[in-house]
């Protein structure tokens, strides 16, 4: 792990974003804003996932009203992403919203942007400046290309007109679908700011693909120390955003949090590895929050010795296993009761 790049602190609402506090979990809801009941719905789901700022789309003025009744009822600070029209932000501002995903470039001219800054700066309201590599101008793509240098150059552009008119309250993301190009992207961006970066593979793909195409790009931007916010962005529920975000973070150690290790099946195995370890996973979700790494392993050669790191774990035998703890073996039992005497055994330690 790179040491992380120190870069400035703004605040989101009450959640503060940069230096040295935690990298950031947020997600993004795909109801209809509209309806405040469903959108409240999905943001406490989100929340109870472990999601720390939410972001809603507002395409229009009823969206933008709509803020006023969701902000009542959730606690985690909430972003309008706004397109093309200022007016929707400063509406949107009206409404209590604690913070903004706009680019300056597309909201008709400078002078709108300032009437923008003017209302963020009463309400210290920050601005996301948002790059996709699929947004780039025409003038961009003519001259450059769609390259990371076309993509840093347009981002830059933006945060110029915000320095311009004295306003730093910014966070910037640089995404594309192209794992290697964001990577390049955000290394780039990485030299020539201090601002926090948000970090995300844009059009990530399905739960399964995007999943993998985020954990590559995300994980290698925190692992090089760059990064202060992020987003996986998967065609699914946005719930399973937050899960996939969260092992990032943990694989990392950038989280504290459970951690279930488990061996690949083969030919040894004389227990049903698989299940086993689906239904640890979901009989442990209790403890998700709690620091404890556990291994379902299945097999003797692979556990208890090589998980003796774990803090507790079971070892396949033939249809029974071991339980273990801190690589000390506690009881055998039967297969059929290996998933649930280890959660006995946790509880009785932990709780």
């Amino acid at each position: 792990m790179y040491e992380r790049k120190k870069t400035r602190v703004i605040k989101v609402g009450n959640v503060p974003i940069g230096g040295e506090n935690p990298i950031v979990i947020q997600s993004m809801t795909n109801t209809d804003t509209c309806d405040v009941n469903r959108t409240v719905e999905q943001i406490r789901e989100l929340m109870i996932a472990g999601c720390e700022i939410i972001r809603i789309a507002v395409p229009s003025f009823e969206a933008a009203a709509a803020i006023k009744q969701i902000k009542r009822s959730i606690s985690i600070p909430l972003i309008a992403d706004i397109h093309f029209d200022y007016k929707l932000a400063l509406a949107s501002i009206n409404s209590g919203v604690d913070g903004l995903r706009l680019n300056p470039g597309n909201i008709g001219g400078y002078q709108n942007v300032l009437k923008v800054l003017e209302a963020a700066k009463v309400r210290k309201i920050p601005i996301r400046i948002g790059v996709n590599s699929g947004s780039l101008s025409k003038e961009k793509i003519a001259k450059y290309g769609v390259n990371a240098k076309s993509i840093v150059e347009s981002a830059l552009e933006h945060v110029a007109i915000l320095e311009k008119a004295n306003y730093h309250e910014m966070k910037i993301s640089v995404k594309a679908a192209s794992v290697p190009l964001t990577l390049e992207s955000y290394r780039l961006l990485s030299e020539k700011v201090d601002y926090p970066l948000h970090l995300g593979i844009t059009e990530a793909g399905t739960e399964f693909v995007g999943t993998i195409r985020s954990s590559i790009g995300i994980g290698a931007l925190l692992a090089e120390g760059i990064g202060d916010t992020i987003r996986v962005s998967l065609t699914a529920n946005p719930i399973e955003e937050v899960k996939v975000a969260k092992e990032i973070l943990k694989s990392l150690n950038l989280r504290k949090g459970l951690k279930i290790i488990s061996c690949p099946t083969c030919g040894r195995t004389e227990i049903d590895l698989i299940s086993i370890a689906k239904e640890v996973e979901k009989k442990l979700r209790i403890f998700a929050d709690y620091d404890l790494t556990v291994a379902i392993m299945g097999c003797v050669v692979n556990g208890p010795g090589e998980a003796r790191e774990a803090d507790f774990g079971i070892a396949g035998g033939k249809k029974e296993g071991l339980i273990f703890k801190k690589g000390e073996i506690l009881k055998k039992v039967p297969e059929k009761q290996l998933v649930d005497i280890l959660v006995s055994v946790i509880q009785e330690n932990v709780l």
